[in-house]
């Protein structure tokens, strides 16, 4: 099993725009030809920051079937938020509060050795960075500079630095780089 923050960003490091819009990403390439597919068939239990959990149900992803979407995620998925968020009928979401050990052993049991995927944002991967408990980075570079935003991994992690464990090229719009993080795997 291993923690996993598996995320994109711009080539100047931010995640999502200052109001947490992820438009950006849509035009550089088919979520197909990365390694998505493989890496979420991996994944037993998600964790995610109330904006990410926000942007999703905006942008109709957990709403009804019949509105036209639905969850995208058959793993639990623990939300961490200090606010009262709607729940998804028929997902399991759990959402909470606090430190990330507690929650990443949580986690762990319910993902029956499968790996544990910190989807966003980079504050929450940066406090499961900085409990031990994240091992791996794994983001896909997009060809564009978004000028200001929410930053990939707002820590410094410089010494010992990160293990960079393959690149890849995916399609003419992403690099992707897989890193191990220090101490860990």
């Amino acid at each position: 099993m291993r923690t996993q923050y598996y995320t994109a960003t711009s080539l100047d490091g931010f995640i999502a725009t200052e109001d947490h819009s992820l438009e950006w990403l849509f035009p550089l390439g088919d979520i197909n030809d990365t390694s998505y597919p493989a890496f979420i068939a991996n994944v037993g239990a998600l964790a995610m920051g109330a904006s990410t959990y926000e942007w999703m149900l905006r942008h109709g992803l957990g709403e009804s079937e019949a509105a036209g979407g639905r969850w995208p995620y058959a793993q639990p998925t623990w939300v961490f938020t200090h606010r009262d968020l709607p729940a998804v009928p028929g997902a399991d979401i759990r959402f909470v509060r606090g430190d990330v050990r507690p929650v990443h052993a949580a986690m762990a049991e319910a993902a029956k050795g499968r790996n544990l995927w910190v989807v966003g944002g980079g504050e929450l991967a940066g406090q499961f960075h900085d409990a031990g408990l994240l091992d791996e980075l794994i983001v896909q570079v997009g060809s564009v500079t978004l000028g200001a935003g929410r930053p990939l991994l707002p820590r410094r992690i410089s010494s010992p630095s990160m293990r960079l464990r393959s690149v890849r090229q995916v399609g003419e719009g992403f690099a992707e780089l897989h890193y191990e993080l220090p101490g860990r795997g």
